[in-house]
């Protein structure tokens, strides 16, 4: 019995010389569309689909293959007699490969003036439909999704007549895997659509980017995933320029790092970070006088570290940081000459290009943090503060230097862990106590770090003082000036202490814990 595929197919790539190749092998083809045009075209001979449902092709191409003469050839199972009896007794003939790739349902909503009903008319029902029926009876069925199966298909019908069940399965997989992220891209699309923000089921989707050698230590297996609408300004999106594969710990770096340069907009900026905190940050009118800041904030904690700038580096700049050792360098654009610079006998420095200008849209996505049995789902820590609206909680205001101090040291503990404390002038960090265990432990690091460099020098925290001691340290160091969330039943007691010593506090009344 001469044996039966249907081929249909938006990406056409291959498929041509794929049909080829089958009809060598004896088999019909049976087609649809503008599939059935282009292998007619191309010389293979083709059944048409409404040859084999005794229908014509209906509602502008929305009814097609729903037909039992279809889905019964694909479902019939051929160990039961009583299956293959039916599809007798109803005159339809068994269909053994199905290759069918969907409307391009992603690439509609990509388009930038993608219309309501553009997107509706490009979900696709009867390739779905088809490939779950071939899926689910590959027991006996051949079902391809993926042009670079192709090969692999042919490959075992030319040398057995057939594929192999453990072929077949391994295709039903890949199978349902695709339409799951198929239906899940059309449930987000929709959800967007109604305004829906806590949906009953969770649906997202994500593309393999890169295998890795292993995850956070060598024991552990990981894996690199892409969201399947890509974020331009996201390391999964970077244009590497040179070096070595990012290592899981490079990309949660580098994310940590352009997560951070995304608040410091208005001036040239540059944030070297380690770790998944900030280790120098600085500030200035000319990117080489920023790095310059970054660098003097900590030389030793920098040392192989990320750096990611916020404006094009110039040779000048890059002349700077290829004399020390550095993991990543992240910047918009880099000059020819600068370039040059930095990959000059620096092979494994790894240079990455990202699309600064794409920085807004990348603060709407949702964050997700796995734990055991679940995942927590929040959005971004973006806030719009306007120090307009902090208060000034004690008797002596910030002067004016020290208000441009806080300002910049409040955008910088962001991002520093919890409990987070960062001392900071106003165009540089000069002291960060991240992730203690008590908010006192974190204050005497950030001091210890910034020692002898207190001149002008204020400091924040990440949330409130639970105790006036945290103050009393600070001001035995001689800093003069504070900014924190408040909201502390024992705020009072921390307000009295920075009185005491002629500190200026401001209370934000936002809080930014980084667990």
């Amino acid at each position: 019995m001469t044996k039966r595929a249907l081929i249909s197919v938006s990406d056409k790539v291959g498929i041509v010389e794929f049909a080829q190749e089958l009809k060598k092998l004896g088999w019909d083809i049976i087609s649809t569309g503008g599939t059935k045009v282009a292998l007619d075209e191309a010389g293979v001979d083709t059944i048409a689909i409404d040859e084999v449902t005794g229908f014509p092709e209906m509602m502008d191409g929305r009814v097609k293959t729903l037909h039992p003469n279809i889905h019964g050839g694909l479902l019939a199972r051929r160990d039961l007699d009583s299956h293959l009896q039916a599809a007798k007794d109803n005159h339809i003939e068994l269909i053994d490969l199905v290759v069918v790739n969907l409307y391009p349902f992603k690439e509609t909503i990509l388009k930038p003036e993608v219309t309501y009903a553009d997107a509706v008319e490009n979900i696709d029902i009867g390739g779905p439909s088809m490939l779950r029926s071939a899926a689910k009876n590959h027991a006996s069925v051949t079902v391809v999704v993926d042009p670079a199966d192709y090969a692999l298909v042919l490959d075992e019908l030319s040398a057995n007549g057939e594929t192999s069940f453990d072929t077949r399965r391994r295709l039903a997989a890949k199978v349902f895997r695709h339409t799951a992220a198929y239906d899940a891209l059309i449930a987000e699309y929709f959800t967007k659509q109604v305004g829906e923000t806590q949906p009953e089921k969770l649906t997202i989707t994500y593309d393999l980017k890169q295998a890795m050698r292993y995850g956070e230590n060598p024991q552990q297996d990981a894996d690199f995933y892409q969201k399947a609408l890509p974020t331009a300004y996201s390391i999964a999106s970077a244009k590497q320029l040179n070096g070595k594969e990012l290592s899981f710990n490079n990309i949660r770096d580098a994310d940590a790092a352009i997560r951070i340069i995304r608040d410091f907009k208005d001036r040239p900026t540059v944030v070297a970070l380690k770790h998944m905190n900030p280790c120098g940050i600085g500030q200035a009118d000319a990117i080489e006088t920023a790095w310059d800041y970054a660098y003097e904030s900590d030389p030793v904690s920098i040392f192989g570290g990320i750096v990611v700038l916020n404006r094009e580096v110039d040779a000048a700049t890059a002349k700077k940081m290829h004399a020390i050792f550095l993991e990543i360098i992240i910047a918009p654009s880099y000059s020819a000459e600068a370039l040059e610079i930095l990959t000059t006998k620096k092979k494994n420095l790894r240079i990455l290009q990202l699309p600064f200008e794409a920085q807004e849209a990348s603060q709407v996505e949702k964050e997700y943090t796995g734990v055991v049995g679940g995942l927590l789902v929040q959005n971004q820590d973006v806030i719009e503060e306007n120090p307009a609206d902090w208060k000034v909680v004690t008797k002596r205001p910030p002067n004016d230097q020290e208000k441009t101090a806080l300002e910049f040291a409040w955008k910088a503990i962001k991002y520093v862990k919890s409990n987070g404390i960062i001392v900071t002038n106003d165009h540089m960090t000069l002291g960060v106590g991240p992730g203690q265990t008590n908010r006192v432990a974190s204050v005497r690091i950030a001091l210890d770090q910034a020692k002898d460099r207190l001149d002008g020098a204020v400091l924040a925290s990440d949330a409130f003082f639970p105790f006036a001691d945290n103050v009393e340290e600070i001001a035995a160091a001689g800093v003069k000036a504070i900014i924190q969330p408040g909201g502390s039943v024992r705020d009072q007691e921390s307000i009295d202490m920075a009185d005491k010593y002629g500190i200026a506090m401001v209370f934000t009344g936002v809080r930014h814990f980084r667990h």
